[in-house]
């Protein structure tokens, strides 16, 4: 828990908005595939654990290649074991749209999400939603042109509540921030970094969703503090395998639940593979009493 949130103060107890961020699930084609059967018990996980939920945001690399018969596993897991489940919006990671030819790479996901294109957005019973995403097919890297900065600067500030937060999601974190992002871990990847540093920096009121390096959500930094000048970031693990501060690769699947109350929003940790919380792993942010 960071120390903005140390003080309590004054608490409304209703929950308002609960959401679920996952990411990395990097679907096979092969339907026994590890991580297919894992995506398979996180979305059961979640429908038995938070059945009134309001969302599930993916933050990228829904599929491990992008290919065709990838993308066909991941619409039948979803459609066999996310019945009843709520609104379900996803990000592009640079496994489905990285590298190959662009038009064809962000085609396919777009035709497997239903998603209007790289970068959307969306209002859930009156909180928003903002997806950003590359515009370029590079390896690791996410790409955001001027035309995407300045769209998440005005969609930002179509949300600017002190009271109501603005929750953004993008696939790759930004350098420096949250677990797998700094320098020596290798795991940043926004070729904007400074300059979405620059937006992000106007609007306190946002709290930015990543994926992309894998690390447990017991690792150091998985909330990101961005004391006087960034807002909240949270890495978000993966549903598909996990990695350590140790630089190991380790089985398991997780995500987050999240809580929105009037005054702050609660961040939790879930273990899918076991089906439990993860008791160490639980954040409050409070919620600015001015944005910007």
């Amino acid at each position: 828990m960071n120390k903005r949130n140390q003080e309590g103060g004054n608490r409304n107890g209703d929950v308002l908005l609960r959401f679920q961020v996952i990411t990395d699930t990097h679907v096979k084609a092969d339907p026994g595939h590890t991580y297919n059967c894992n995506l398979a018990r996180a979305l059961e996980d979640i429908k038995r654990m938070e059945p009134d939920s309001d969302g599930i945001m993916h933050a990228g690399d829904l599929t491990d290649q992008g290919s065709a018969e990838e993308y066909a596993e991941f619409r039948r897991i979803w459609r066999e074991h996310g019945a009843g489940l709520p609104v379900s919006y996803f990000a592009t990671g640079n496994h489905d749209v990285g590298l190959g030819h662009w038009p064809a790479r962000v085609g396919a996901y777009l035709d497997a999400t239903g998603m209007s294109g790289p970068y959307h957005d969306h209002w859930v019973n009156g909180y928003h939603f903002i997806f950003l995403g590359t515009e370029e097919g590079l390896e690791l890297f996410a790409s955001l042109t001027e035309t995407q900065l300045t769209w998440l600067d005005t969609k930002l500030a179509e949300s600017k509540n002190p009271v109501r937060p603005a929750f953004v999601f993008l696939h790759q974190p930004l350098k420096d921030t949250v677990a797998g992002s700094y320098e020596s871990q290798r795991w940043y990847g926004v070729a904007q970094d400074e300059a979405l540093k620059d937006v992000l920096a106007k609007h306190r009121h946002a709290i930015l969703f990543t994926g992309h390096t894998h690390w447990e959500l017991e690792a150091q930094h998985t909330m990101y503090d961005g004391e006087e000048r960034l807002p909240y970031m949270f890495n978000g693990s993966s549903v598909a395998y996990l990695w350590t501060d140790k630089d190991e690769h380790q089985d398991g699947s997780q995500g987050l639940f999240v809580e929105v109350y009037a005054d702050r929003v609660i961040v939790r940790g879930r273990d899918f593979a076991a089906g439990k919380w993860l008791e160490n792993v639980r954040f409050e942010c409070n919620l600015p009493q001015q944005s910007g």
